[in-house]
């Protein structure tokens, strides 16, 4: 089915079973040596082409956070070799990232003041950056060659060099943040010196076979950094040193421009990567960013805009998807939904990575699934069908229990049926189409349209997970039972008829979600043509960029600020597209009433004002879906709360998928305690 993406192919010396790349993620577990070394294997057993590991620091000024691990210090030796090791058990091969984050690093980390090209700080780090010397570039080099020619010696097959996404070579490149005037800096063949020398010492020490993949910008989305042809001018300059492949990157930490959020169309970036590749012509390239399926990388591949694809977030989502693709089930791939809530946002502040759609993701020893053949013989039946009664469903079965899960709706999805509505969040969707087929497949009995109301209903189940979710909360306010007034609920979910003018009250998640699905409207041109113009990168087709259908949108809170649990990295480049689509944004005011004309308020300043409004949307937050709690707690029997059913504040699907998984191992757990006492006994 994809004869591109799985057919061999080589990089210098090494041989890969496919041209599928699992990118380089800081995991925020490498201090652990075994858990480290099962995430990397279940990936190598999925079947991927070659892992790249999260950053390797070449030293301790170019650590990202006090969890990167770092090459060239013999305490990070056992975790590093233990990974390099458990992939090829697994028949795997792993290259290792050699990274020095410059003036993205944090003083935090080791005490040290971050070091740059130049010293100019930047937005990403609240520590400003001192210069380096000659001397210290140069031991800086050397640092480079030691650590490739330390992952040699622990058993890895090749190496990749940070020189993207605004770390400490990419600053080297570009004149924004390499102020220099010396060898190292000024015109762009002195400002490549310090990657070409990186490869050159790596040549030197490691020796000419062992596989070098410099990841590079395609470009930095930033003004008057790295040009486009200055860019070209690096690949080649690169490929005429010697490098064995390119993997392409796009943008700086700094960046105003989305590069791997929700909002960012899947694909978007791969003609970067075609440009480079036209550039070096027989070089291998490496397109990534924004790509989370085979079939888009089949795509890419057979358009010769790249010979390798890597894919980042995809392996934590499914880390067999690879395999599943071989074997033609790409239907029961966990699709990356570009979340960034479990895994980018946790990376940034150094703490463990996971994946919201797949919680065992670098958690796989803590969580630990047997065969399917070893049946528990316990009953479970699980009430809701949403994140974390699909999850508890999915590893309930996973761990050899017969389960039933009863949804009151006539599909699966909970709160993801209308995440999937809202503009950038199409792929929610897939997350429903996966759980729609694994459950089957893993023998759970989906019974929809099922409301339980009683006891009985569960009264043949050994154990019981109670997870149906949440309700929209009332405003309560006076003249919330006018006609021109709906929940968000009846919009996402029944397609409530809205005027144009639009008061959404409340400006949580579900607030933001509503007013961008709101104001978003339709465009004469496709969401990635749409998406390249909107951020000023290109212009659609035939002339200017029309949008139609948006509505005029007044976003509401008592408290500030606007969105305020929504994730770090995705929170401000949402933000931005609503203040693009013109929403007005009201925070730190207090509802007053609804009327007919709209809405009253009393702003910060406590005067009085009407928000003039066709249709005012209910967006207050949710509560507790738990009726049934009593009825299961008195079947005397055990039994897990799971998600909105257990705790309503701000949705957050990270902790409901979290604990499904968690009460199934619980009671897995509780019930196999309770046949060994039976089985005793007896």
């Amino acid at each position: 089915m994809f004869p591109y993406a799985l057919r061999e192919g080589s990089i210098g010396t090494l041989l890969l079973r496919n041209r599928i790349i699992m990118g380089s993620m800081h995991l925020g577990v490498e201090r652990d040596a075994a858990t480290l070394a099962e995430f990397y294997a279940v990936r190598a057993r999925g079947g991927v082409g070659l892992i790249v590991t999260g950053g390797s620091a070449v030293n301790r000024s170019g650590a990202g956070g006090v969890n990167y691990s770092l090459v060239n210090d013999d305490g990070w030796a056992p975790s590093l070799r233990a990974a390099a090791e458990a992939v090829h058990a697994a028949g795997g091969r792993i290259a290792l990232q050699l990274f020095h984050a410059g003036r993205y690093a944090l003083k935090e980390s080791y005490g040290l003041q971050p070091v740059a090209p130049s010293a100019i700080p930047s937005r990403f780090s609240p520590d400003a950056p001192r210069a380096l010397s000659d001397d210290e570039i140069r031991e800086t080099i050397a640092d480079f060659a030691r650590g490739a020619l330390r992952a040699r010696e622990l058993g890895y097959d090749a190496v990749e060099v940070m020189a993207s996404e605004g770390y400490l070579l990419n600053q080297f490149l570009s004149p924004l943040t390499n102020r220099r005037d010396d060898a190292w800096g000024g015109d762009l063949d002195r400002r490549m010196n310090a990657a070409r020398a990186v490869l050159r010492a790596i040549r030197d020490l490691a020796g000419s076979d062992f596989p070098v993949i410099f990841r590079i910008s395609g470009a930095d989305l930033m003004t008057g950094s790295t040009t486009q042809a200055e860019t070209l001018q690096f690949a080649r300059t690169l490929a005429a040193d010697g490098v064995d492949a390119l993997n392409v990157g796009i943008g700086w930490h700094e960046s105003s421009i989305p590069t791997v959020q929700q909002v960012v169309p899947g694909g978007v970036w791969i003609p970067y990567a075609a440009a480079i590749k036209r550039a070096v012509t027989a070089l291998p390239v490496i397109a990534s960013n924004r790509i989370n399926s085979i079939a888009a990388a089949e795509a890419a591949l057979a358009e010769g805009s790249a010979d390798f694809i890597s894919m980042a977030r995809p392996f934590l989502a499914d880390a067999a998807i690879v395999a599943k693709a071989t074997e033609g089930r790409s239907a029961d791939v966990d699709t990356c939904i570009a979340c960034n809530q479990a895994c980018i946002d946790r990376s940034l502040i150094d703490a463990p990575v996971s994946c919201m759609v797949n919680p065992r993701a670098a958690r796989e020893l803590a969580f630990p699934e047997p065969d399917l053949a070893s049946k528990n013989g316990a009953r479970y039946a699980v009430v809701g069908g949403g994140p974390a009664g699909m999850e508890a469903a999915r590893a309930l079965a996973a761990l050899g229990g017969r389960v039933v899960l009863f949804e009151a709706d006539d599909e699966l999805g909970g709160q993801f049926r209308m995440a999937r509505k809202i503009p950038g969040k199409r792929d929610f969707g897939e997350t429903i189409r996966y759980f729609s087929n694994e459950l089957p497949r893993l023998g759970v009995e989906v019974r929809l349209n099922r409301r339980v109301a009683a006891s009985d209903e569960l009264r043949e189940f050994d154990a019981v997970v109670l997870a149906t979710g949440v309700l929209p909360r009332r405003a309560l306010l006076a003249g919330d039972d006018l006609p021109h007034v709906v929940s968000y609920a009846d919009l996402l979910l029944r397609d409530a008829a809205v005027g144009e003018r639009i008061a959404v009250v409340g400006a949580g998640g579900i607030g933001v979600d509503v007013a961008h699905y709101l104001s978003f409207g339709e465009a004469n041109a496709d969401d990635t043509t749409r998406f390249l113009y909107e951020q000023g990168l290109a212009a659609p087709l035939d002339g200017e960029l029309l949008v139609v259908g948006r509505k005029r949108v007044r976003l509401l809170r008592r408290g500030a600020p606007i969105g305020e649990r929504i994730g770090k990295t995705t929170r401000w480049a949402i933000l931005r597209s609503l203040r693009a689509a013109g929403v007005e944004m009201y925070p730190n005011i207090a509802y007053e009433r609804i009327v007919p004309e709209g809405l009253v308020i009393r702003t910060a300043d406590g005067a009085l004002q009407t928000i003039f409004a066709d249709t005012v949307v209910i967006a207050a937050g949710q509560e507790r879906n738990d009726a049934l709690l009593s009825a299961v707690a008195g079947l005397r029997r055990p039994y897990r709360i799971a998600g909105g059913a257990r705790d309503a504040s701000e949705l957050n699907a990270v902790r409901a998928f979290d604990e499904g998984l968690r009460a199934a191992h619980e009671l897995t757990r509780e019930m196999g305690s309770a046949a060994h006492v039976r089985a005793k006994a007896h």
